[in-house]
């Protein structure tokens, strides 16, 4: 009998397929520098494109519902290299440089990406998201590597006042054009839907900053639960609206609330500002049937798992290695209250082969028999990762899972 791909993906995450392999085209994605370094290692040139990747390497679908501006995939170039079907259009800053929108929260209209100087080495401008950075131009070029933030748009209340109104669910330019038609083609998409359905901090960290915003928290309480209910009337709106008529699978946030040694902010101050809201929303997603909810969040998030848990937020991804995040101990301590993507630790791609064989073995075969997991490299497939060993990667990947192997050359 045969299986949709949206019936497949809740399957999986309801744990009632185990030991079936689904490597999401969300869930696995690549510098540009990556994919142009395995063209001159011998991958086909037209690897640079999502459309041909995810056939490519035989990922599975899944839809963003990124033309609805309610988080962050809508202006990244993740949305390319995600499961998209296009790299958003650059913007050009004139002196030769050409940049992504960088709008890393749902902000509409976006604020105007400008040129304020170079040397050398670096770029220094304004991005769609209202923040100043420099970057490496070799980064610019490759879309690839960190930026030095040094201004950010949200100061004080008054610059909030200004920011917030960026935030307006009403905007007609947050929506599809002809919502109808939009409504038709998405519900007759094979594929399964994800809603972006906002951020707690992710979010302001990006208007206030790293720094600032953990002292906001004790400094100016009130203005830090202004920006929060905003977010949340924002996607409220967001979520009435698309769930009245269209069927998702999926519903996402965005955090990036931890680093290697563990949560940025401490659980404290998650369970008073965060958990009321994340439930509010939890809630409402359950009202419509939605009940795998997505975060995304670097990092060990080991403290932060139990939180999320009890608000409803139940997948996790990528559990980054390097942070000391342990898929299989995290499996056995939370069961099937955990669907767990990612885990697969990128520094043994790099490695070799024999690398990559300890790491895939030492947990892919318990986390597919255990079911619930959707595999996936803990962030960006670096350039450091040869188009030889990721072949390699996919093949040993589809071995565990009795699959037959793909030929690549």
């Amino acid at each position: 009998m045969n299986i949709s791909p949206k019936e497949r993906f809740l399957d999986i995450c309801h744990f009632k397929r185990p030991g079936d392999l689904c490597m999401l085209s969300t869930h696995n994605f690549f510098g540009g520098q990556t994919l142009e370094k395995w063209v001159e290692q011998g991958a086909p040139k037209e690897i640079i494109h999502p459309r041909f990747l995810n056939d490519y390497f035989q990922f599975e679908p899944m839809h963003w519902l990124s033309e609805i501006k309610s988080g962050i995939f809508w202006s990244m170039a993740y949305m390319g290299y995600a499961g998209g079907k296009e790299i958003p259009p650059k913007i050009d800053l004139g002196h030769g440089i050409t940049v992504l929108p960088e709008t890393l929260s749902p902000l509409v209209p976006a604020y105007e990406s400008r040129f304020i100087s170079e040397d050398k080495r670096t770029v220094t401008y304004t991005t769609g998201g209202g923040q100043t950075v420099k970057r490496l131009k070799e980064s610019i070029k490759w879309d690839f590597g960190m930026s030095m933030f040094l201004d950010w748009p949200v100061k004080d209340r008054a610059t909030w006042n200004e920011h917030k109104k960026r935030l307006d669910p009403n905007i007609p330019e947050r929506w599809p054009a002809d919502w109808n038609a939009y409504v038709q083609k998405m519900n007759g998409k094979g594929e399964p839907l994800s809603l972006e359905v906002g951020s707690f901090y992710g979010y302001l960290r990006e208007w206030v900053g790293s720094e600032r915003i953990l002292y906001m928290f004790y400094d100016d309480p009130n203005l830090i639960e202004d920006m929060m209910e905003q977010v949340l009337y924002l996607e409220t709106e967001v979520i009435k609206r698309v769930l009245k008529d269209i069927k998702v699978q999926q519903a996402t946030f965005f955090e990036d609330m931890a680093y290697k040694a563990g949560t940025l902010i401490s659980p404290a101050m998650v369970r008073k500002f965060m958990m009321p809201r994340y439930k509010k929303i939890t809630d409402l997603l359950h009202s419509y049937g939605v009940d795998v909810i997505y975060l995304d969040c670097d990092g060990n998030v080991e403290q932060l798992i139990p939180l999320w848990l009890e608000v409803g937020i139940n997948f996790i991804d990528p559990f980054e290695v390097a942070a000391g995040n342990d898929a299989v101990a995290l499996r056995k301590k939370y069961g099937k209250d955990l669907i767990i993507g990612g885990a697969i630790d990128k520094r043994a791609l790099a490695k070799g082969k024999e690398a990559i064989r300890e790491e895939v073995m030492s947990k892919v075969p318990f986390l597919l028999e255990t079911g619930g997991y959707f595999p996936g490299v803990d962030h960006v497939v670096p350039p450091d990762v040869t188009f030889a060993n990721y072949c390699y990667y996919i093949n040993l990947m589809r071995e565990v899972a009795g699959l037959e192997r793909l030929s690549f050359y």
